[in-house]
């Protein structure tokens, strides 16, 4: 039988390789982010039909879903009911939208009832009412910043969604600046990545001035076009996603992407499996 050649290698060397190996076999794999459709995307669907909307869009392949305003007239037998369906199509609910009376008072003591039910990890302010100047945007901030206090035993917290005001010089400040700076980082900034670049403000750069609070991210386009708007599908607008999913997921901290569209020239359900093809396509 031949001799086996043995490589010239030091002890050093190879005691380095073997302490080395264990690791190889572990390369860090790259992380799996849920894509969701916001509910609103197909509202009429939705009111027709809440439990057969939820199914078809679990058909579509999206992961998660988001329940908006109408889910706050649930009872909580209604909300066993929906989570027994969502786990039976194996679909999850991560964030709910809100009015503001569903952080105060009897309102945030039904939604925390609510989202726990569902599993909902997020009660999410989808706007504030009309507020005219920055201590009117410290007063919000105060109210998200109160529930989450509120919510910590629960496992739930606050978050809030944007809109172009939040984005819209207001005596020499954004709003969403505000928000950000005068609350924890327990509070979610849900950045709708539409109505930001539609103000002219820059999504991948507000990602990165706020590190590990961009857990969601709502994924609408905006055309230039004023014939298309918002109506414009995933990779029709400006938006520069392949830009806005390496910032979310490097540095923002995204725990689940919301396709959300406000209309198309296609149908509401058609709309939401083009989107989700598309974000499949952009995303990679």
């Amino acid at each position: 039988m031949p001799s086996m050649i043995v490589p010239d290698i030091s002890r050093r060397t190879f005691l380095a390789l073997a302490a080395a190996a264990p690791y190889a076999y572990a390369a860090p794999q790259a992380k799996q982010i849920p894509v969701g459709l916001e509910l609103y995307s197909v509202r009429d669907e939705l009111g027709k039909d809440l439990s057969g909307t939820v199914r078809n869009v679990a058909k579509l392949g999206y992961q998660c879903v988001e329940f908006y305003s109408p889910y706050m007239r649930w009872t909580p037998q209604q909300a066993k009911d929906m989570r027994a369906l969502m786990d039976d199509l194996n679909i999850r609910c991560y964030s709910t939208h809100n009015g503001e009376n569903s952080f105060r008072g009897d309102g945030l003591e039904k939604a925390t009832e609510l989202n726990h039910i569902i599993g909902s990890k997020y009660i999410v302010m989808a706007s504030a009412n009309r507020v005219s100047n920055l201590d009117g945007w410290k007063a919000v901030a105060d109210t998200l910043s109160q529930a989450a206090e509120k919510l910590k035993p629960q496992g739930i917290k606050t978050g809030y969604h944007n809109h172009q005001a939040e984005f819209t010089l207001l005596e020499g400040k954004r709003p969403m600046e505000v928000l950000a700076a005068n609350t924890g980082k327990d509070v979610m900034l849900q950045l709708d990545v539409g109505h930001c670049i539609e103000t002219g403000a820059d999504p991948v750069a507000w990602i990165k001035q706020n590190p590990g609070r961009i857990q969601s991210l709502h994924l609408k386009d905006w055309s230039r076009d004023p014939d298309v708007g918002f109506k414009a599908l995933l990779g029709e607008g400006i938006v520069p996603w392949k830009d806005v999913f390496r910032a979310a997921e490097q540095t923002g901290g995204v725990e689940f992407y919301l396709v959300e569209q406000e209309g198309s020239r296609f149908s509401a359900m058609e709309t939401a499996e083009k989107c989700l093809a598309d974000y499949k396509k952009l995303h990679g």
